[in-house]
């Protein structure tokens, strides 16, 4: 490492002489993506928390990664997804060390149930218990393909969806892995993969990693992730609403469930008499369905609120002899596992779960700590939850002032770690540097939409641009005549002129909505009116894995040379990038306010007017500026993009509020008209080197 200023090599990296240029011919340095690198390389001399918002194009990714290569510091780079996790280590740091000339190790680690347990998968092949004949086939394939796989991360195996019953047949997580117990740890690939962790420059996580680690620690148990000097969060806006779900506590009857089979499966392999393994697991599996109906009917999914002793529209006394009934039978599950702990390590795994879950159901008998809040969400299971109302506290006395020792010159790393011990040793007692980035932070000048939540109010702040010319890049158009959402007509209008966009273009649209229903009714009203456009499919959330819906809406259809329309929800409004002319319109059916019913937005708004703010200008509002800026998002993602932004909410132009809204989008012209924004969609799929004009003659 050259002893050059840090900040040097930065700018030199950067320049159209240097090694950027040198290894990618397409390279253009860009003032926004060297203000930003050169604020992370000053960050990492110094220590401190930096946040950065880099709008779309920016070239946050390098911005970042070239400072962190460059320190010769060991870094933690953690992101919301696994798309980007996949595509930081597959891509763009092999790519970036490369052209740096530097030698650097790097590691991926994910979630326990990202990987195949090879001791479950034993399991699995030797008990004629999996779910379905598809499972029984698909295990198949799955004993074949972990003879030849190296990490075991399941990603890698074709034909194996996200969402299969096979997985927690085949994978591990914190509450059934045996740890050093187990006859397989030697060969664990989670233990590989900590391994391969423990010997890096470079660690890809995630934020539930990142979480879920703090909360180990927080209990008492060993430590998953390491402590490390340098730690990075990309897509960060993602970090509250992530780190809240692991700060609290959770028991959901899906776990009653998992823990119900697990039983039986160990019983009947391994201390087949002993007790009567098939009667206690059916009685935990039905307290874990009656737990599943008292709180609603099968078909009811949402958000139940708890705000008292028992969830709202259940009487206490109903409430607390289910819980008694939960907390008798894990008693039973105690006493029978207790002859059993000798004859397999699995049973006192067995007994520590079923002891958390009798401490988890003690705790939910009591109200709610002070500065949290508590509810139920019902989908095809239940889940009791309670979690703070922000990350601020954790990581302000978890993170940001956490204390980092000086290793011993003469400590060698263990060569053999313990699964759920720290990769690393302990970072070297030098300031620690956080840096935070997202292209949507907030609104204002200090990014408090998201510094005050995530404790980080005496971070430094950074807003970069983005480069994008949208004035000749994108067209806005809000119809001024669709009627309010809370009118029954809105959703029908939003599809009619969903359709008319969608066959001016051939396709290449993205429906974006706020709520499932209107979701399902665009998707089925636009199949209907669409029957008759040959090569033009509509694809709709749900109805496929998100890699493979988006997958097929960037192929389109190459015959016809027409695109797909996808109407879509939650997880689409970011994460999904379509540069190219595969996507040239997005349409957003109406403002993305979060839910007022929603427990947690409720808590948080009364604690803002307990502190005499308002809840709508200092929550809903800003919570509704950076959705909407994150939908809008997909649309341009490269210079040669061209596209049109429709959000069929006319309170973006007729309201008050709209303003602060309209004027956290890009600055994109205006489509005058629906006759207008229809002939220049027709214009833009013509082969043009002139932007299309969206105005009436």
């Amino acid at each position: 490492m050259s002893n050059e200023p840090l900040a040097s090599l930065v700018m030199a990296a950067f320049t159209p002489e240097g090694p950027l240029s040198r290894w990618d011919p397409h390279f253009q340095p860009r003032s926004g993506q060297t203000d930003m690198a050169q604020a992370v390389a000053e960050t990492l001399d110094q220590g401190g928390a930096l946040v950065v918002e880099a709008g779309t194009g920016v070239g946050k990714t390098f911005a970042y990664l070239v400072p962190a290569l460059l320190s010769g510091e060991r870094v933690l780079i953690s992101t919301a997804t696994k798309a980007l996790q996949d595509q930081l280590f597959a891509r763009d740091l092999p790519g970036l060390a490369q052209a740096l000339n530097l030698p650097v190790r790097m590691a991926l680690l994910k979630g326990r149930g990202n990987y195949l347990c090879t001791y479950r998968l034993a399991l699995a092949r030797h008990e004629a218990l999996l779910p379905d004949r598809q499972s029984v086939h698909l295990l198949a394939k799955v004993e074949t393909w972990a003879q030849a796989t190296r990490t075991g991360d399941l990603a890698e195996m074709p034909g194996l969806d996200e969402r299969s019953a096979l997985l927690p047949w085949i994978t591990s997580n914190r509450d059934n892995c045996l740890g050093s117990e187990c006859e397989h740890y030697k060969t664990c690939h989670v233990m590989a993969a900590r391994r391969e962790a423990l010997a890096a420059d470079v660690v890809v996580i995630n934020h539930h990693l990142f979480f879920a680690d703090l909360a180990v620690r927080e209990s008492g148990m060993a430590e998953l992730l390491p402590s490390v000097r340098v730690a990075i969060f990309d897509e960060a806006h993602q970090l509250n609403e992530t780190g809240v779900q692991f700060m609290g506590r959770q028991l959901s009857s899906s776990q009653l469930i998992d823990l119900s089979r697990d039983l039986l499966v160990a019983g009947l392999s391994l201390a087949r008499g002993q007790a009567d393994w098939q009667g206690l697991s059916a009685q935990l599996e039905l307290a874990a369905r009656d737990l599943r109906l008292l709180l609603g009917a099968g078909d009811k999914a949402g958000k139940l609120a708890w705000t008292s002793q028992a969830p709202d529209g259940l009487a206490e006394a109903d409430w607390f002899a289910m819980l008694d009934t939960l907390q008798g039978v894990c008693q039973l599950l105690l006493q029978a596992l207790e002859g059993a702990l000798e004859v397999a390590p699995d049973f006192t795994r067995l007994s520590e779960r079923v002891q958390d879950m009798l401490s988890q159901l003690a705790a939910f008998r009591e109200p709610a700590p002070l500065g949290s809040v508590r509810w139920v969400d019902l989908g095809h299971w239940a889940r009791l939850m309670q979690a703070p109302l922000d990350i601020a506290e954790t990581v302000r006395t978890r993170m940001l002032a956490a204390p980092a020792a000086e290793p011993s010159p003469d400590e060698a790393p263990d060569p053999d770690p313990d699964p759920d011990a720290a990769p690393w040793p302990d970072a070297p007692a030098r300031p620690r540097s956080w840096i935070f980035t997202s292209a949507t932070l907030g609104d204002d000048a200090t990014l408090r939409w998201f510094t005050e939540p995530c404790g980080l109010t005496d971070a430094r702040v950074l807003k970069v641009q983005s480069p994008f010319n949208y004035a000749k890049q994108a067209v806005l158009f809000v119809p001024r005549e669709v009627v309010r959402p809370n009118d029954p007509q809105h959703t029908p209008q939003v599809a009619a002129l969903a359709e008319k966009i969608v066959r001016a273009l051939g396709g290449r649209t993205l429906v974006l909505t706020t709520t499932l229903r209107a979701l399902r009714q665009i998707g089925e009203t636009l199949r209907q009116q669409l029957a008759d456009e040959p090569g033009l499919e509509v694809l709709v959330q749900g109805e496929g894995s998100k890699r493979e819906l988006m997958d097929r809406f960037r192929a389109g259809d190459a015959e016809r040379q027409r695109g797909c329309v996808l109407v879509a929800s939650a997880t689409f409004w970011e994460g999904f990038d379509v540069p190219g002319e595969a996507l040239q319109a997005v349409i957003i059916d109406k403002l993305p306010f979060p839910p007022p019913n929603d427990p947690m937005v409720e808590a948080r708004g009364k604690r803002l007017e307990a502190q005499g703010r308002s809840p709508f200008n200092h929550y809903f509002l800003p919570e509704a500026v950076v959705a909407l800026k994150q939908g809008a998002g997909r649309l341009i993602r490269r210079e040669t993009d061209k596209g049109v932004l429709v959000v069929c909410d006319n309170r973006l132009i007729t309201t008050g509020y709209g303003r602060r809204l309209m004027d956290a989008l890009p600055p994109m012209a205006r489509a005058s008209s629906e006759p207008a924004l229809l002939e220049g969609l027709r214009r833009l799929t013509k082969a043009s080197t002139t932007s299309p004009t969206f105005s009436d003659p």
